[in-house]
């Protein structure tokens, strides 16, 4: 019996259709992996499984018995702790103990005590506090407030409470855009024991892989089922295009045949019956649809300049903020020939490092030696939050290479998959995809010597990701990665850093040995905390108090350049609308026109200094959650 059934389902959005009579069936414990391209339809899919949109035609029936979860977009913003937000989401339990609390008639308390102990309510705590631990949330951590989370951290605590549900259909849409490494490791072994029934959107191949038993492609409006995860998805399509290949092939071929007989026989009267026999045949030829599928993805980065070893150099080196060191006694050196990934839990100093690397962030203390000649290319995600959304990727490319002809700025883009129309487009149309293009083509403009990629792929669909990896391969510099993708990872870097305790050491060993040495960390870590003992409440809110204390100045920081930023954006457009307008350009306004611009430099000059101290006040305040 199935747990779900999808039935010829028409789904459009703003007149485009995107599933047209799809068909898909899922059984109790099966785990669907659903793939297809940016823009496919995927999330809208989910949305409609979920209720959130009625279907335009067809049908989506769930089991009346089922228990269906999905993460919310970001867990709600409360005064309650994180434990406690994940137990609120089993509503039947959180309204079995209210209702226990108050219940007089004895029949009605043994059936609540009855139904509590059927979902193992006294197992709850437990459970959920071994999911959040899994998802990088101490024990510390755990009994914190909400809202002294960011939005990526709140994203995981919606993960969690949908994972403590243990529904009979889970539903999970890029489950590990907001995880770590380890968190995502710990995802892929929860996944593997979970006896319910899943759909996952992911593009993360380890995930699909390791966690599914059959893949769902959507394709044209279609919904094809492939059993086993990703690699045999691609073997078996594989094997099916070059038969259907071949087929058209065949047919093309009979079609030449009888067109040329037709042609050359079809005015002779002796021949006329014949021809005609063949023009007949020739239109019941089948028409076999064309295998020619959509560009495939295309990265390519410039060649650098060579330089001499070592790149870079780095002795006894301190990093921190607001003269804290988050990372200490660094002694390390990068070369071109280096690929180098970066491990360790979020909130370790990742991101410190490659920022220190890049030369946003100066050492507290310590000396760091770089080759004058070093280009570096840096991208990092929440640089999406930086580009201009009434701009084009022409406009921000030829901003970042002023002297460059427009050719020169359209092969850039070119580069990275930025055809003529998308690189028209403004940003606020573009997809996550394409607006992670357009920070790999502005990171890579000036050919740097050293790429630091900061979480690259969390928006690029599988045929991106395969391009970026073809094109990281055939680069000739250096490569810094941190990402969650552990494919990625074991394709791209031939040593692994660990940052972890304030320092940054060599991990001995490869992927597969990362995982044992985690699995190793967190049994011991589990048997320290059983022999602990807890601290009591008060302790608690003390040290949530001195926490929320000493988090103030940053916070104020942050709130006061936000204000600064809201205030120069107000006039910065107020400038641009004062250029645009025709008048400025008549006689003897030359003088007002020059001010105008170089107050706009100079705002613009201010933006960019600002901006820089917000995000060292964001990363102090999140290290500052997990030091």
């Amino acid at each position: 019996m199935s747990l779900l059934i999808i039935s010829d389902l028409t789904l459009r959005i703003a007149g485009r259709t995107l599933l047209d009579q799809a068909d898909l069936s899922v059984e109790p414990g099966r785990k669907i992996g659903l793939i297809g391209r940016n823009g496919a339809g995927k999330s809208t899919l989910l949305a409609a499984i979920a209720g959130d949109i009625a279907p335009d035609g067809g049908d989506i029936r769930l089991s009346s018995r089922a228990r269906m979860a999905r993460v919310l977009q970001e867990a709600p913003a409360t005064g309650a702790s994180l434990i406690d937000t994940v137990l609120e989401g089993d509503v039947e339990r959180s309204s079995l103990l209210a209702e226990a609390e108050t219940a007089t008639d004895p029949a009605r308390i043994a059936a609540i005590h009855e139904r509590l102990l059927t979902i193992g309510a006294d197992s709850a705590p437990s459970r959920a506090a071994s999911v959040l631990a899994g998802l990088g949330f101490n024990a510390e951590a755990q009994l914190r407030p909400i809202t002294d989370f960011s939005g990526g951290w709140r994203m995981r605590v919606s993960l969690a409470t949908a994972l403590f549900l243990e529904p009979d259909l889970l539903i999970l849409d890029e489950p590990t855009n907001h995880l770590d490494l380890e968190a995502t490791l710990w995802l892929e072994s929860w996944l593997a024991r979970f006896s319910g029934a899943a759909i996952i959107v992911s593009h993360d191949q380890g995930l699909l892989d390791s966690c599914v038993d059959a893949i769902a492609h959507l394709d044209k409006g279609k919904l094809s089922l492939t059993p086993g995860g990703y690699q045999n998805f691609v073997r078996i399509r594989t094997e099916q295009a070059l038969q259907q290949a071949r087929q058209a092939e065949k047919i093309a071929a009979q079609r030449a045949h009888m067109q040329s007989f037709v042609d050359r026989f079809r005015a002779k009267a002796t021949k006329a019956r014949q021809a005609q026999a063949r023009l007949k045949a020739l239109e019941k030829l089948p028409v076999i649809e064309s295998v020619v599928e959509d560009a495939p993805a295309q990265f390519n980065f410039p060649e650098p300049e060579q330089l001499p070893p070592p790149m870079l150099l780095m002795q006894r080196v301190c990093a921190g903020y607001n003269g804290k060191a988050i990372l200490k006694d660094l002694s390390l050196r990068l070369d071109m020939d280096d690929r180098i990934a970066l491990l360790g839990s979020n909130g370790n100093g990742k991101s410190t490092f490659a920022k220190l690397i890049a030369g946003r962030l100066e050492p507290l203390s310590g000396t760091l030696e770089r080759n004058p000649r070093m280009k570096i290319g840096y991208f990092a995600q929440h640089q999406t939050e930086e580009l201009i959304a009434e701009q084009t990727p022409v406009d921000h490319m030829s901003r970042a290479m002023p002297k460059a002809p427009l050719p020169a700025v359209r092969a850039q883009l070119a580069r990275f998959g930025l055809d003529a129309a998308r690189a028209e487009t403004p940003v606020k149309d573009l997809s996550g995809g394409e607006k992670a293009r357009l920070l790999l083509a502005l990171a890579t403009r000036d050919a740097p010597q050293l790429l630091i990629l900061d979480e690259p792929t969390n928006h690029l669909d599988l045929d991106a990701r395969d391009a970026l990896v073809r094109a990281l391969s055939a680069f000739e510099g250096a490569v810094l990665l941190i990402s969650h993708d552990p494919h990625l990872t074991e394709l791209i870097a031939d040593r692994l850093w660990l940052v972890a305790d304030g320092n940054v050491t060599q991990f001995d060993g490869d992927m597969a040995e990362y995982r044992t040495w985690l699995a190793e960390q967190s049994r011991a870590g589990k048997e320290q905390d059983n022999a602990s003992k807890q601290p009591s409440r008060k302790d608690d809110r003390r040290e949530r108090a001195e926490l929320r204390q000493a988090q103030a100045p940053i916070r104020k920081t942050i709130k006061d350049i936000e204000a600064k930023l809201a205030k120069l954006a107000k006039e910065h457009a107020t400038i641009e609308s004062k250029l645009a307008s025709p008048e400025l350009y008549t006689d003897g306004q030359a003088t007002e026109v020059t001010r105008l611009n170089t107050r706009l430099a100079a705002i613009t000059k201010e933006q960019e200094t600002l901006e820089e101290k917000w995000l060292e006040a964001e990363s102090a305040l999140e290290n500052f959650q997990f030091s």
